[in-house]
């Protein structure tokens, strides 16, 4: 007798098994594909440099970068730093997310243990058999299956699965930035440095001419004013000094809060050691695709949008469910687990959405609009990407002509200062033309460490804008 009924349910199983089957055949979920984009012909604002299937993005870091400090403070960065590992429990979240997602193709099952005890009346129809009371011991097993006819779980899966990319690109795209951070402001901090040394230089100097300017007063040849002003020059130098060493100072402490360590003294090397022996290259535009992490999250972030809207569109449609409840029922609790208490239940049906106060089409009409932002938002990232391209690429070309300039004017008014400072010792310059001269110099050197920093930062942000750090 139980296996007739189970050969019975299992042909009704297996009847609405292939008729879920064949109805899904009727639909299949719109698979996405790239936009054409229009915005990847001409990203890159320049002319002078050849444009690639190479791009510098593709080096690693340990690469690109040769100063053995601050390779080993951007690998330490990678590992401790408090948004890269935000960026990780991210990534987690996601994962889990997109598991749960790839998990909607099994069924649902639950096993509930059960005792119920009910007290009837006397005088009710069944308080006369029972004797006033009924107690029923139970063993439930409920199951229950949607099949994906309209393609609407094979598309919450990708949707997870687009997540959890965007996810890692994300996490990538902190990476980027925390190179580049990294890489930013150690060369800042070299800078600092590098002005230090040369205003203690010039504080030597103006120590020693203050000596002398009072020399010259003793014999007559200059003012007390003159005194006076060499006297201010001097001590203008020794507060540059002292603004020079607050801003190292701070500037350690935005290293290693970069780091994700407590600030202590940074170990470094030296402004002139610095050099990139890596080409510059831009590839073509269509690497940021692949590069720009920014960019892919973008995509991502349009693909997601792109299954959401296939999930709105087969809310339409009807959704076959399939339901089976099996277990033990018995008065007797001796009797639970014996044949006869055995009891199967299935349940097939189709539900169709007729009046539901609009809210899947207003849940399409919002997916929709969300796919299209999502579109936007990606082509948008790529004008924003060839933007910092080339923005980077020209301020590169143009620190590299400068510093020549600059260099140029520091050996012009260092050879003015030595020539005004002879003339004033022998009585045929005025003092002021040497102060000026000197002020002149100093600013010059100063601009000088700025232009190599500004070169390197360039040469830093470029590498960034292509995508660049996380490999």
């Amino acid at each position: 007798m139980i296996s007739k009924i189970n050969f019975k349910l299992v042909n009704k199983v297996a009847l609405l098994v292939v008729v879920s089957i064949t109805l899904q055949s009727c639909f299949v979920a719109k698979e996405y594909k790239r936009p054409k984009l229009e915005e990847t012909e001409h990203l890159y604002r320049t002319d002078n440099l050849p444009q690639d299937s190479l791009s510098v993005a593709d080096i690693s870091w340990k690469d690109m970068f040769t100063d053995s400090h601050l390779k080993q403070y951007i690998e330490e960065g990678l590992q401790n730093n408090l948004d890269i590992r935000v960026a990780i429990q991210q990534m987690a979240a996601a994962e889990a997310y997109m598991k749960q997602g790839k998990a909607g193709y099994f069924p649902s099952f639950s096993l509930n243990p059960q005792v119920s005890h009910q007290e009837l009346s006397r005088n009710s129809q069944f308080g006369s058999f029972f004797n006033g009371g009924i107690t029923q011991y139970s063993v439930n097993g409920n199951l229950s299956w949607e099949a994906d006819i309209w393609g609407k779980i094979h598309s919450n899966k990708r949707a997870g699965e687009a997540g959890y990319l965007q996810s890692v690109a994300a996490h990538q795209a902190v990476k980027t930035q925390l190179v580049s951070a990294i890489a930013s402001t150690y060369y800042q901090l070299l800078s600092l440095d590098a002005q230090l040394k040369v205003t203690n230089q010039t504080i030597v100097t103006r120590e020693n001419s203050v000596e002398t300017i009072k020399s010259l007063k003793e014999s007559g040849q200059v003012t007390q004013v003159a005194v006076d002003q060499y006297i201010a020059q001097y001590n203008n130098a020794k507060a540059l000094k002292v603004d020079l060493e607050v801003a190292i100072f701070k500037t350690e402490n935005v290293l290693n809060l970069l780091l994700g360590r407590t600030s202590i003294t940074v170990e470094r090397g030296e402004l002139d050691e610095q050099q990139f022996t890596t080409e510059i290259t831009l590839g073509v535009p269509a690497n940021l695709l692949r590069n720009r992490p920014d960019v892919m999250a973008a995509e991502y972030g349009l693909v997601n949008a792109f299954e959401m809207t296939n999930v709105a569109r087969s809310n339409f449609y009807p959704s076959l469910t399939l339901t089976a409840t099996g277990g033990f029922q018995s008065l007797e609790f001796d009797q639970l687990f014996n044949t006869n208490s055995l009891f199967a239940n299935l349940v097939g049906g189709l539900t169709q959405p007729v009046f539901n106060q609009r809210k899947i089409k207003t849940q399409y009409e919002v997916a929709k609009a969300q796919q299209e932002q999502a579109l936007l938002n990606f082509k948008k990232s790529l004008l924003v990407a060839g933007n910092e391209v080339s923005n980077a690429l020209f301020s590169y070309q143009s620190e590299t002509k400068k510093i020549e300039y600059r260099q140029e004017e520091v050996e012009a008014l260092r050879q003015a200062e030595s020539n005004s400072e002879i003339l004033l010792n022998n009585g045929y310059a005025n003092y002021l033309d040497l102060l000026t001269a000197r002020y002149s110099a100093l600013n010059a050197e100063l601009n000088v460490i700025d232009s190599k920093l500004q070169q390197l930062l360039s040469v830093v942000n470029l590498y960034e804008a292509l995508g660049g750090g996380w490999k």
